[in-house]
């Protein structure tokens, strides 16, 4: 009786193990760069991913500097991915969504500059794929919602931590 309540008892607590994952990256960070569209802009930037908070979610704050067409923007970044795995590939494509707080300085000619702070939603999809180092390599389309850059095409590289 009790070799079996052992035994239930494990297996059950195999259950709560979570199951490794191929490519799965638990933290990292890196760089990104890509453009925008409205304002069109050259966008550099950084970006973490802050471990697995349930299977397959990431939190993957970002901070981006915008620059060209007649302004600056500074965009930091709040936002959640969850992972998709695809059966015989090390591509995991994801799709997200998140909060940006954006910086916005539009110059307007001679004594004319105007700076705003704008908070806008970011819809997000994209892809990664593990490299043979062990980092990350991704492509990311996002959509933004308000008044911040209606969508951004970026790539990037993340580094173990």
């Amino acid at each position: 009786m009790l070799r079996r309540l052992v035994l239930m008892l494990a297996f059950g607590a195999l259950s709560f193990v979570p199951h490794a994952q191929a490519a799965a990256v638990l933290g990292g960070i890196g760089p990104r760069v890509g453009f925008s569209s409205n304002p069109d802009q050259l966008v550099l930037g950084g970006q973490a991913i802050i471990g697995e908070l349930a299977p397959d979610l990431t939190f993957d704050p970002s901070l981006e500097f915008g620059f060209g067409d007649h302004s600056t923007v500074i965009a930091a970044n709040f936002d959640l991915h969850y992972h998709f795995v695809l059966t015989g590939s090390a591509w995991r494509p994801y799709a997200g969504a998140g909060i940006g707080l954006n910086f916005i300085e539009v110059d307007e000619g001679f004594a004319a500059d105007r700076s705003d702070t704008e908070v806008g939603g970011n819809l997000i999809l994209g892809a990664g794929v593990p490299t043979r180092s062990g980092n990350r390599f991704f492509s990311e389309l996002k959509l933004g919602l308000g008044d911040v850059p209606e969508l951004k095409l970026l790539v990037g590289w993340n580094f173990k931590i």
